[in-house]
């Protein structure tokens, strides 16, 4: 892997600070643990290279996902065995119209100490207090239970009766959603889906990998799996996609690709106007550059390119795409607004 030169420091205007020989060093190794992992994960779940590909990038990037499939798709046997092969632990809530915020983060409890008899208010912590968070169905709950997520999502760590504890980092929230089933659910509010870095769609398996489903699942034996990663190792690769260089242009591109999303700014295209009502914010200009970093460390390269930008736009801006009804009576989705607009921005010169 080349070592990152002057001439993009020059081009990224001073913006970030070069890698030093030992982030380096691990960044080359990154390529090889995609690669593990992925040959590993492949013994348990049969097909979904991109979706793991994309939860990766957002755990590298320091980010939170939300999977949108149908039932019966291998998200949760996919989560859980990821959390094995990278050494983390795993917590699973399942969201449900009577969950309380308390289930989630924690609660106090009048506890009596032994001998003294005294008695004192403990906090006895939730679920939360994982690194990997899976929330099962996360719309089906009502919106005061999902702010239980928002500030532990943002700032890693939750407050209860007026003392604030740390999450254990890393820290990943995985969502779920069903999109067939509508009855019984709480679109989850706007702040909350902005905090989620990528929506990853979860699709039904080819032919060849639901035979291979089929036949392993219905069979005897549990495969083995050797733990790839550890949490510090984990942290370190985050610290290394901070450092990862982007010249001016491409995160250029990456900012009015963004704002070419808000149908009452000057710069959107006529179809953006006729078929968007609200566009992404800040926070997705953030997510399109640390994807895109943590993107070309997986592909073993220090340099960020306009395809990584355009390969994680989707999973960052399709949830922060409001369409209008002109949109819905045309047929076209988020996605589709999406690809258009990565074929009318260019690449300043």
């Amino acid at each position: 892997m080349s070592r990152l030169g002057s001439r993009d420091a020059d081009r990224n205007g001073g913006g970030s600070s070069s890698a030093d020989p030992a982030d380096l060093r691990a960044a080359e190794d990154l390529a090889k643990v995609y690669e593990e992992l992925s040959t590993q994960l492949a013994r348990v779940i049969h097909g979904q290279q991109e979706v793991l590909r994309q939860i990766l990038i957002a755990m590298f990037a320091q980010g939170h996902c939300l999977l949108e499939g149908v039932p019966g798709l291998a998200k949760t046997l996919m989560i859980s065995t990821l959390a094995q092969l990278l050494s983390l632990d795993f917590k699973r809530i399942q969201f449900t119209p009577d969950l309380m915020p308390s289930d989630i983060t924690g609660t106090e409890i009048l506890d009596e100490e032994e001998g003294t008899g005294r008695r004192r208010m403990r906090f006895v912590k939730g679920p939360i207090f994982g690194n990997i968070l899976l929330g099962d169905e996360i719309n089906r709950t009502p919106p005061k239970t999902q702010a239980a997520l928002l500030q532990a999502m943002q700032e890693y760590q939750v407050t209860c009766a007026g003392e604030t504890f740390s999450l254990d980092r890393p820290f990943l929230v995985l969502g779920t959603q069903n999109p067939i089933e509508q009855e019984g659910t709480y679109p989850l509010p706007e702040a909350q889906l902005d905090r989620f870095m990528f929506k990853v769609v979860v699709d039904y398996p080819s032919f060849d990998e639901e035979l291979a489903i089929a036949e392993q699942t219905t069979s005897t034996g549990t495969p083995q799996l050797t733990p790839v990663l550890t949490k510090a190792d984990i942290l370190a690769l985050q610290r290394v996609v901070r450092k990862v260089l982007v010249g001016r242009s491409v995160s250029s591109f990456a900012v009015r690709l963004v704002r070419a999303t808000r149908p009452k700014g000057g710069e959107a295209p006529d179809f953006v106007r006729k078929y968007l009502t609200w566009g992404a914010g800040p926070r997705a200009c953030q997510a399109l550059l640390l994807g895109a970093k943590a993107n070309a460390l997986l592909d073993g390269r220090v340099h960020v390119s306009l395809d990584d930008i355009r390969q994680v736009a989707k999973p960052v801006l399709r949830h922060r795409l409001v369409t209008s009804f002109a949109a819905e009576s045309d047929g076209i989705s988020q996605d589709g607004v999406i690809e258009k607009l990565l074929g009318v921005i260019r690449e300043e010169g």
